[in-house]
């Protein structure tokens, strides 16, 4: 806007432009998210007037999607959204910043999924997984634990739900209790089989990307045991660093994950 104006000022006949596809909504996003990356920097006060807008007309959003976009912390988002939403957070189903929209509980997906097999028992898996909002993956996953005769929300997808004040209660699955520290030591043995089974195997013990692949599975898996002792040490003026940066290395694996759920559908 101001450099249209500064042009007409110059009596300019044209300017370079690019064309946006959008509603006016998304095109507010994209103009912010320019702004941050360019130019003369936004104020804080500008970023956050910037984000109470989002949030307002773009519900769907994430947090982090938001914060990207406005340059401004995961955390201030969540604030902007609970004093906005009257001190709720809650969304059903967000959107990533890759474009992709995705329940917040994982369990809750994997309830529709189940739906739509009982419903469908023959029903393609994308069509599934497309009606319930999951990966490919998942849908497979739940009409496997279906024939099995389990309860289609895995173990690991019985996430505990923060409550206001920071207290944590596990989510109320029918069929099943919240994981148990005996669960906890049986995916963790699980887990290491897994890694030892594949550590075996010549396509990738013979292979450079392999052999890459296995450092970084084998140090997660080591981080993941020292985990509580780390996190007690790390000095109160870093963790909020600290805290982004996992949450970066986890969206890492999960692009990792989403993308083998989608090949293991594809060839399903």
């Amino acid at each position: 806007m101001h450099r249209l104006r500064a042009a007409k000022e110059k009596g300019w006949h044209s300017i370079k432009a690019e064309f946006f596809d959008g509603t006016a909504e998304a095109a507010f996003v994209e103009a912010v998210r320019a702004n941050i990356r360019h130019g003369l920097p936004l104020s804080l006060d500008d970023r956050r007037s910037a984000a109470e807008r989002i949030v307002a007309t773009r519900q769907d959003m994430s947090d982090r999607a938001i914060a990207e976009c406005t340059g401004l912390s995961t955390k201030t988002v969540g604030g902007i959204r609970r004093r906005l939403n009257g001190g709720s957070s809650r969304q059903e189903v967000r959107l990533g910043r890759d474009g992709r929209r995705r329940p917040l509980s994982a369990a809750d997906g994997r309830r529709r999924a189940a739906e739509a097999l009982t419903a469908r028992p023959h029903a393609p898996l994308r069509q599934v997984a497309k009606a319930a909002g999951v990966s490919v993956g998942t849908a497979h996953d739940v009409r496997e634990r279906m024939r099995r005769g389990e309860d289609p929300v895995a173990p690991r997808d019985r996430v505990n739900r923060r409550q206001p004040g920071g207290h944590q209660e596990p989510e109320a699955v029918p069929g099943g209790p919240a994981v148990t520290a005996g669960e906890q030591e049986r995916k963790s043995r699980n887990m290491r089989a897994r890694l030892q089974s594949l550590r075996r195997d010549p396509s990738l013990r013979f292979s450079e990307s392999g052999r890459e692949l296995l450092r970084w599975l084998f140090l997660q898996y080591q981080a993941k045991a020292k985990y509580p002792h780390v996190v007690e040490n790390i000095p109160p003026h870093l963790a909020a660093t600290v805290a982004e940066l996992a949450i970066q290395c986890a969206e890492m694996w999960r692009s990792l994950a989403e993308e083998l759920e989608d090949r293991a559908g594809r060839a399903d």
